[in-house]
Formats: C-alpha cells, sequence, structure tokens
C-alpha cells in the first residue's frame, strides 16, 4: 500500500509539473492557456499509459540491454533463478548491458514481467558472492514494485526537461512573448526541471536504502552487497579517471573518442536513478543533486547488519 501512495504521489508530481509547462508555454507564446494545458495533460495521461506497458522495453533499448538466454549465461541465470525462489518471486528474465564499468539496474511494471540487467564489467570485475549481493538488490526492487517508478520518474523527467528547453528556444528564437509575463514564464521553464529532478531524486534515495535491506534478507548476507558496492564504486571512479585522462592526451585521436564513446554510450543521466549505483555523477554539484544515497552510508548500514544478531533473527 505505501509503494502504490508513493507511486500516485510520482505520477500526481510529475503530471502538475507538465501542466505548470503547459501553462507556462501558453504565456510565452500567446496561445490560450487552456490549449496548452489541455494538450499537457492528455500527453501526461498518454504517457503514463505508454510508460506502465512498455517501460521495460523502452528502458532496455535505452541502454543497449540485450535479454539473454540460459545457453549464453547459465551461470547468472541459475543465480538469478535460485535468489528469486528465496524472495518468492517469478524468475525475471535476464539481460546484459555492453558497458565496462560494473552495474545494474531492474526493470518491468510487475514481478511477472520484470528483467534484471547486469553489466559485463560486473561480470568481469566481481565475485560470485558480490554478483549475488547486487542481484539480490535488483531483486529487492522487483519485490517493492519500484522498477515501474523508478522507469516513470526516468521518462516524465526527461519529458519535462526537453519540454522546458522546446519553451526556451520558443522564447529565444520564436518570437515568444516578452515583458514581465513571459520573462516570468522562462524563469518558471528554466526551474521546473529541477523541480522534477528533485522529485526524482527523492524517490530514488529512499527506495535505495529499502533495496539494500531488503536485497541482504534475500541473500542472507548483507557483507556480500557491501562488499559489491565498495568494488563498484572503486572500479567505476578508476575507470572514469582514465576515461579523463585519455580525453585530455589525444583530443584529436579518433580512435580514443571513438572507444570512450562506445564505453559511455548507454550512460544517461536521466535513467541514473534505476542503476545501483550512480556512475555518471561526478561534480560537487551533481552529488549535492545525486539520485543516491553516499556509497559510504549505505556500506556502514550494510556492515551495521551484518554485526547485529537481530539480522539473523529476522
Amino acid at each position: 500500500m505505501g509503494n502504490r501512495i508513493r507511486t500516485f504521489g510520482l505520477l500526481l508530481s510529475m503530471t502538475l509539473l507538465l501542466l505548470g509547462i503547459g501553462y507556462l508555454v501558453g504565456l510565452l507564446t500567446g496561445i490560450s492557456t487552456t490549449y496548452t494545458m489541455g494538450f499537457a495533460l492528455i500527453f501526461s495521461v498518454g504517457l503514463n499509459f505508454y510508460t506502465y506497458w512498455k517501460s521495460h522495453d523502452l528502458v532496455l533499448k535505452m541502454h543497449d540491454a540485450e535479454i539473454v538466454s540460459e545457453s549464453e549465461a547459465p551461470d547468472l541465470h541459475r543465480l538469478v533463478e535460485r535468489l528469486a525462489m528465496s524472495a518468492e518471486l517469478p524468475k525475471p528474465d535476464v539481460a546484459i548491458v555492453e558497458n565496462e564499468k560494473p552495474n545494474a539496474f531492474a526493470t518491468g511494471r510487475n514481478p511477472e514481467n520484470a528483467v534484471i540487467a547486469v553489466t559485463k564489467g560486473l561480470l568481469q570485475n566481481m565475485t560470485q558472492e558480490e554478483i549475488e549481493g547486487v542481484v539480490s538488490h535488483e531483486l529487492a526492487h522487483i519485490q517493492n514494485r519500484d522498477m515501474l517508478v523508478n522507469t516513470m520518474a526516468a521518462i516524465m523527467a526527461g519529458t519535462i526537461t526537453y519540454l522546458s528547453l522546446a519553451g526556451r528556444m520558443s522564447f529565444l528564437f520564436g518570437g515568444g512573448r516578452r515583458g514581465g509575463g513571459g520573462i516570468l514564464a522562462l524563469v518558471g521553464i528554466i526551474l521546473l526541471p529541477i523541480a522534477a529532478m528533485m522529485v526524482r531524486m527523492s524517490v530514488s534515495r529512499t527506495r535505495e536504502y529499502g533495496a539494500d535491506e531488503e536485497g541482504a534478507k534475500i541473500s542472507g548476507h548483507p557483507g556480500y552487497l557491501a562488499d559489491g558496492l565498495e568494488k563498484i564504486k572503486e572500479i567505476t571512479e578508476r575507470k572514469k579517471k582514465s576515461e579523463k585522462s585519455q580525453s585530455f592526451r589525444s583530443r584529436s585521436g579518433r580512435t580514443s573518442r571513438s572507444r570512450r564513446k562506445k564505453s559511455n554510450s548507454n550512460e544517461n543521466p536521466a535513467t541514473s536513478h534505476m542503476y545501483i549505483y550512480n556512475s555518471v555523477s561526478g561534480s560537487s554539484i551533481t552529488k549535492l543533486f545525486s539520485t543516491h544515497p553516499p556509497t559510504e552510508e549505505r556500506v556502514e548500514k550494510l556492515r551495521e547488519m551484518e554485526r547485529t544478531s537481530n539480522f539473523m533473527d529476522n
């Protein structure tokens, strides 16, 4: 029930933000706000409906993730099946993302139509125990039905950002209404994507803590996930530093740029909150608005679970 209330609250918040953009666009362009808000409402309902039914296909495509069969990844399938049984969930489909950085996410509208996607970097760099901790975390998202909310938050936030950009372009190059009202509308259009980002951030942070705890219970070993998070952070930060160094040394080298672009082609800031670790954060500003709690705090909570007997009793 709590998740359903949060889901409704998220959809309502994002719909209101879209209506706000519709109103501001009307002020900027001189079109009746009744028409622009009506269009925004219809668009929002259609977007919610489409996202609900096509969420997993959409997310997998955005990240270039390919669903693999048991013959293609037998060890991963066996692990997912065993942990799904422990969580009393239907076995989700399994997908692999072409990315060298270790990471994972879950998507789908419900447990019966769920997918767990892991990167090649996760499979290549993590121990079996660490992979088990990560997969258990993603199964917890499925158990809590977080993946649909995360997908909707990503799509809605991205849509609000693009519509806001279109409104600004209309104002600057399309002869939008000038004057006090137009300036205030432009300021509103600039600020609304920040509001959408804050909504997405608040949804994601609380759910990550919950998935860490429930995932630890699914695997029975909080230390597996704690070790996994520490290694994911270490490898990701090392690779990011290496990419920056290569970019600086060979700005004119086509091969290096092409390789770096391919490695990062499926890293999208709009969907970064869906992963177990936000690999696109970096600067102090982006950390301030991070969609994930600090890794150190997550690890400390898991270590505390590992130390207390209460966890084993539950």
